[in-house]
């Protein structure tokens, strides 16, 4: 971890043991922001001009690969979708979603690589691999303006709660939650920096501090590392939980793909 976190760290530990908030209270649904709001104008504007925005670079691979055939089945994902302006409009906003032969959520890139298996009978990309990460951004570029709509799926429910169990839960050596900065501290100052809301509507993001493009359960682990806590792998239930908790947080927000953050 880096010293920049294990400051981060301590200082998170001092506000909540000195200020003690009261926990567990979300962020009223007329009070909630995208980090966004909270950037520099320097940042604000690169990620609102596409030939600054650092993220196109992985939309533009990720439109190649939706037209490249591969696989056993030598198909594209055009083959089947078409043009993917049309075909993945709103796609994003609406994942996780719940798929039935695994009986629960998918997120975006599990769907992506359960496609790829299936219907092009092809090797999976790995998790935050350029490729995965490539295709993810091309088809959330294509929802980008639009709100995040979780489906109104009852058999999402018991996800979603273990979702918002796991973000209110204590974990880690320094003993927090992920909702005592997100929910109970949100803007104020930490280390210099803005604590945002975390809500997840510019994923995959492109974050000036990975000087690259990333996941949403990447910024989880790096959350989870900064409490001192144990991660789990990339793709645990835990973590897609926590994804759909989190686009059910922020509904009607607007997607931002590719967002950019410091």
């Amino acid at each position: 971890m880096s010293a920049c976190s294990r400051l981060a760290a301590v200082v998170v530990l001092l506000s909540v043991v000195v200020v003690a908030p009261a926990i567990g209270a979300e962020i009223p649904q007329n009070q909630r922001r995208s980090a966004y709001d909270d950037m520099s104008p320097a940042n604000k504007a690169m990620q609102d001009d596409d030939t600054s925005n650092p993220g196109m670079l992985a939309v533009l691979d990720g439109e190649a690969l939706w037209q490249l055939k591969a696989g056993a089945a030598a198909k594209s994902c055009a083959d089947c979708h078409g043009d993917a302006k049309v075909s993945m409009k709103g796609v994003a906003a609406r994942h996780p979603a719940f798929d039935p032969t695994a009986r629960r959520p998918l997120d975006l890139e599990q769907r992506i690589n359960q496609s790829r298996a299936t219907h092009q009978q092809a090797q999976p990309f790995g998790y935050e691999s350029k490729e995965l990460l490539a295709l993810t951004a091309y088809i959330a570029l294509q929802s980008r303006g639009e709100p995040i709509a979780p489906p109104p799926d009852p058999r999402l429910a018991p996800f979603v709660e273990n979702g918002r169990k796991l973000f209110s839960q204590r974990q880690g050596q320094l003993n927090l939650s992920c909702s005592q900065c997100h929910d109970d501290n949100w803007g104020k100052s930490l280390a210099g920096n803005t604590v945002p809301q975390a809500h997840p509507t510019g994923y995959p993001i492109y974050r000036l501090e990975w000087q690259g493009l990333g996941s949403l359960q990447r910024r989880l682990r790096n959350c989870m590392i900064g409490m001192r806590a144990e991660t789990y792998a990339y793709g645990a239930p835990e973590y897609v939980d926590m994804e759909l908790y989190l686009m059910s947080r922020a509904r009607g927000m607007k997607i931002e793909t590719p967002a950019v953050r410091p």
